[in-house]
């Protein structure tokens, strides 16, 4: 099984520590965010697609061809957005279904591999500010019926997050152009859940991810006390 891995974004709530290194390689108790991610791979994982564009040689060359014993290629992200940062691993997929991870993800293998047991899925919990995520909604049979990105009133304080199990389907549905001129992964996949049956995997405890210099210090205490 392939895994995506989105590394190509230029973390900019983290300046200026980002602007010297790319977030997928921030440390946090010790450890490269990008070390976490592969190390929470299941066995069934055999391959990395990671997409880099931002400071992508030093992703490069921290992770080379193998690592953490899968064998790993890059394809080349977008100044579009995300969509079409994702959509350049499109060439490298080669089974139907495949893994996806965000690339400032903190997942567990324990949920990694909830998510795999169904053939579709989405990683989700609860959070106390809902409203900054996308909050999903979800059918009686616990399938997700559609994600509604940072809502004004959330239904819930359950959100999706960037763990998903999809299929090449995904690259059925095009891309949405926002207000701000970019093109997010999240149009494509709400499109997605609308129209197959995603399971919304529940978790407790989860980590998060990290997108600004203060989850840093949040995050070292957290990790070094596991």
């Amino acid at each position: 099984m392939q895994a995506i891995i989105i590394a190509a974004g230029e973390g900019i709530r983290m300046r200026p520590l980002t602007l010297t290194t790319p977030k997928p390689l921030v440390r946090v108790a010790g450890k490269a965010l990008l070390d976490y991610i592969f190390e929470a791979l299941p066995k069934e994982v055999t391959e990395a697609i990671i997409i880099v564009r931002y400071l992508g040689e030093q992703i490069k060359e921290y992770c080379g061809s193998n690592f953490h014993g899968r064998s790993v290629v890059y394809a080349e992200g977008s100044p579009l957005g995300s969509a079409y940062s994702f959509l350049a691993a499109k060439p490298y997929i080669k089974e139907d279904r495949f893994l996806f991870i965000n690339g400032d993800e903190f997942p567990k293998r324990e949920d990694i591999e909830a998510c795999l047991k169904f053939p579709t899925s989405i990683l989700c919990w609860e959070v106390n500010d809902p409203w900054n995520h996308g909050v999903p909604s979800l059918r009686e049979d616990g399938s997700i019926k559609e994600i509604v990105e940072k809502p004004e009133n959330p239904a819930s304080h359950l959100i999706s997050n960037g763990v998903m199990v999809l299929t090449k389907k995904i690259f059925d549905y095009a891309p949405e152009k926002k207000p701000n001129g970019e093109f997010f992964f999240t149009s494509m996949v709400n499109r997605f859940v609308q129209n197959e049956h995603v399971m919304a995997v529940k978790t407790s405890g989860a980590i998060g991810g990290l997108s600004t210099m203060a989850d840093i210090a949040r995050l070292d205490v957290l990790l070094q006390g596991k």
